[in-house]
């Protein structure tokens, strides 16, 4: 992979750290850092006052690639050199506001949106949000390639051009820390590198459904959705429902037995729905045809299991991650930007609750042989969710079972886990089938704050087939809860809950394929949810005695 020198001068400290972490996503991709060698093949500048007359000379003799990036051109050169390098003559920066970056005339396949001529490539889609400011240009030479635009009134602003005469590649986005902190703005700007180094252009990663029950259709939907993913093939041993996703998607490969999908030369992924007991028996053999895996949670029923479909997919150089779909819910990434941004100082006490009063269902999730027990059922959500918030070391677990009211299942009706981390801090998650009264889906203390978060009991109002009113109450876990910070002088604030862009485990999913960039989910971090799941149950088991995870 080319090699990179950064010459990074920001007046904020915060946004000179964002450059910093874009950096190690450059370096986790595979491009070698090479610090401040003469000899590397790419210089990137990213800075917001004038070059010092070094570094405008090294950047006029240099032979490597040269990316000015952020307000290096508008800000770094005032006598407008570099300008005249990039054949474009300057505008006025707009203000910051959302814009849409979008393919320019001259966007490399892998940036053209879906339904292009160059559509196997896609990775862009129709367009990306990015909050920032665009610099307008008022004119460009006929050599410069304009790659992305973005729309400022009726004119297609070029905001990534390249001129292959001067080598020189001026990215105007991430002005700021939170343009430069974006995903959306680290993809494009190593598409763009990318096109520019001439390395060739990826295919879309082509994804097989082992199992198509009720999460098989919002994977269909999210690989038919996804820039840089494609649906080839479904499996599953049940016709109608193999019937059902060739409804939602009639041009893709059906397979009754799931030897035929791992054996599709034209799979690259496969994602894996079957029962939680089946887990890392499919993901070892998809690992052993050559694919890649997601898997459906809990990522297996013992940690030794996850032990070896990682060492698989490791000594295979394969990715096997589990889809945490609830890293990305709109009451965990506010509390998450809460107690990231300090404002509840020290978190020491985390308590998280799920349930209610009511028959578990009678599927496989409620039958502890299959899915684990009740641990691992809304525990592979909430426990995740809990070590993304407080991911210190864990000193030791323990837990308590209830079996009491609903004996023709046999996942406990009322199960509680204690995590002791080594800092003291502890965090608890409760789900019960015989809580008459719910405690809040959030409490959260910290030295300097708290947070609650509070169901919602939500109505769908529709009409029958004859006109009447129909009401169907939502179970309080199927709306995201209401979440409110109160401070220390007693003040309460509503916090807004930021909704993820659609399928955003699945862009991470295609991004790290494709690009190398690494996702905020690794199998890692999963296999570390079942060791606290695993010494869950064996607490239990032993009349709540603390164990402590693998």
């Amino acid at each position: 992979m080319p090699s990179l020198t950064w010459i990074v001068d920001l007046a904020d400290p915060a946004h000179t750290s964002a450059v910093g972490r874009l950096r190690r996503s450059f370096a986790d991709a595979g491009y070698a850092d090479a610090g401040d060698s003469p000899t590397a093949d790419v210089l990137l500048v990213w800075v917001d006052r004038p070059l010092a007359d070094s570094v405008l000379h090294r950047l006029a003799t240099t032979t490597a690639l040269v990316v000015l990036a952020g307000s290096t051109l508008e800000l770094g050169d005032p006598d407008g050199r570099l300008a005249d390098r990039a054949g474009l003559l300057l505008g006025s920066p707009t203000p910051s506001h959302d814009i849409r970056v979008r393919a320019g005339t001259d966007a490399p396949s892998v940036l053209q949106p879906a339904g292009h001529a160059h559509h196997d490539a896609t990775h862009l889609g129709e367009h990306v949000h990015v909050v920032d400011r665009v610099l307008t240009v008022d004119k460009q030479l006929a050599d410069v390639q304009v790659l992305l635009t973005a729309q400022v009134g009726l004119v297609a602003q070029p905001v990534a051009t390249w001129r292959p005469a001067s080598k020189l590649l001026v990215w105007s986005l991430g002005t700021t820390t939170a343009a430069t902190d974006s995903r959306p703005v680290n993809r494009l700007l190593m598409q763009c590198l990318g096109h520019v180094l001439g390395e060739p252009a990826r295919r879309p990663v082509r994804v097989g459904l082992l199992g198509y029950g009720a999460i098989g259709h919002e994977h269909s939907r999210a690989a038919r959705a996804v820039a840089g993913l494609e649906l080839a093939a479904v499996c599953d041993t049940s016709q109608q429902r193999l019937t059902a996703a060739h409804e939602a998607a009639p041009e893709v490969r059906g397979y009754l037995d799931p030897d035929d999908l791992l054996a599709d030369a034209g799979i690259d992924l496969v994602v894996i729905s079957t029962p939680p007991s089946t887990h890392a028996e499919w993901a070892l053999r998809a690992i052993e045809a050559g694919k890649h895996v997601v898997v459906e949670k809990p990522f297996a029923l013992r940690t030794e299991e996850a032990d070896a479909v990682l060492d698989a997919a490791s000594a295979r150089k394969l990715l096997a991650v589990v889809y945490q779909n609830r890293r990305f819910d709109p009451d965990h990434l506010a509390i998450k930007r809460l107690v990231e941004g300090g404002r509840l100082g020290e978190v020491f006490q985390l308590e998280t609750f799920v349930g209610g009063y009511g028959h578990p269902c009678n599927l496989w999730h409620s039958d502890e042989g299959v899915s684990g027990g009740a641990f691992y059922d809304w525990g592979s959500h909430v426990l995740d969710q809990i070590l993304d918030l407080m991911p210190g070391e864990i000193s030791y677990v323990t837990a308590a079972n209830h079996k009491r009211r609903w004996f023709d299942v046999t996942n406990a009706d009322h199960s509680r886990v204690t995590i002791r981390f080594a800092s003291g801090a502890e965090a608890e998650f409760i789900h019960s089938d015989l809580a008459a009264a719910l405690k809040p889906r959030w409490y959260v203390l910290g030295t300097e704050g708290a947070v609650v978060g509070s169901w919602r009991t939500e109505t769908v109002v529709a009409r029958s087939d004859i006109g009447t009113l129909v009401e169907d109450v939502l179970a309080p876990a199927d709306s995201p809860p209401r979440i409110s910070l109160h401070a220390a002088d007693g003040s309460v604030t509503q916090v807004a809950t930021p909704h993820a862009p659609p399928y955003e485990f699945h862009q991470e999913l295609a991004d790290l394929l494709l690009l190398g960039l690494p996702m905020s989910v690794t199998g890692e971090q999963s296999r570390r949810v079942l060791s606290v799941m695993e010494a869950a149950r064996a607490s239990a088991a032993d009349d709540g005695r603390p164990v402590t995870p693998r």
